[in-house]
């Protein structure tokens, strides 16, 4: 591609052109270890994994970014060996052309290296990867400009997987002020409330939250990025965290393909999330996601959930 051509195109839309194709690459990273049935199992805390392909797919993700954008800063949950080199196969350099020249907000044209922080959760779901339960996997590549979530990638390595013939996986993208392309965007559920929620990490705290909505189905569901996408696929009309543990690298790819999609995620006192790169890792004041009727959501988190979160 002509340099020319490429010093036109925006930081973040070259970033988010990259981010697709090197979320696909990891997602076939993933397949294979899947496939070799070596995953490698490390157990970092209580309900929290880490595989092979977890280590992978973020070498694969960091080192791919960080050929092409060595002055943005780069987070990612796993921790990993520097002395572990990156095979040369795993870097993706490619570039998503239908990301790369659409037409995009004018204030990206004034972004600058030092304005970006990409947030990246190398396998979303991994309890489940782990337990076969392979929907619910997801690649996460999320790009905050000061502080905000504007763009995101989504990949599922395995979507269709239980579909004899059918291609296997899709990617999902999302760019704040362009729009989400790669899933079809529906209303939520009219004749009944649907709620989303952890399925991994149960707690009084969650429950009250959940139950505070009066849901009449509630789908316990692993990986932010899936339970994000029930969502904004009309599965269901609100996803909530009612407790800590969930990672700004969990979110940042979700909530700007969400709002993208024209829906919202806050915490649960209403506040936006923020993604600057010194800001603690954690969201401790849990998560509320929907495409519509954010507010009556929110007004329904019970107090004394709201005042142990803030305690």
């Amino acid at each position: 591609m002509a340099s020319v051509q490429m010093a036109s195109v925006p930081l973040v839309m070259r970033i988010m052109a990259s981010s697709y194709s090197i979320a696909e690459r990891a997602g076939r990273i993933i397949r294979k270890v899947m496939s070799l049935g070596k995953l490698g199992i490390v157990e970092k805390g209580k309900d929290d994994f880490q595989t092979e392909a977890d280590r992978s797919a973020q070498r694969c993700i960091t080192a791919s970014l960080s050929k092409q954008y060595r002055n943005v800063t780069i987070i990612g949950e796993e921790t990993l060996d520097p002395d572990i080199k990156t095979p040369e196969d795993w870097i993706e350099l490619s570039y998503a052309e239908d990301i790369l020249f659409r037409k995009h907000p004018t204030e990206f044209g004034n972004v600058k290296a030092e304005d970006i922080v990409i947030w990246v959760d190398p396998l979303d779901g991994t309890a489940e990867y782990t337990k076969g339960m392979l929907e619910h996997v997801t690649v996460l590549i999320g790009v905050a400009v000061q502080g905000k979530a504007v763009g995101g990638v989504i990949h599922q390595p395995f979507y269709n997987y239980k579909v004899p013939g059918a291609p296997l996986g899709r990617t999902i993208w999302g760019i704040v002020g362009i729009g989400s392309f790669g899933m079809t965007i529906s209303a939520p559920p009219t004749t009944e409330r649907v709620v989303t929620t952890t399925r991994l990490r149960p707690s009084a705290l969650n429950t009250a939250c959940v139950e505070a909505m009066n849901p009449a189905k509630v789908i316990y569901a692993g990986g932010c990025g899936y339970k994000t996408l029930l969502v904004i696929e009309g599965a269901a009309n609100a996803y909530i965290h009612g407790s800590a543990g969930v990672s700004k690298w969990d979110t940042c790819a979700p909530e700007a393909v969400l709002h993208a999609a024209g829906g919202s995620l806050s915490d649960l006192y209403g506040s936006r999330l923020l993604y600057d790169a010194d800001v603690k890792s954690g969201n401790t004041r849990g998560i509320l996601a929907t495409t519509c009727h954010h507010d009556w959501y929110l007004s329904r988190v019970p107090d004394s959930v709201k005042n142990a979160l803030h305690s």
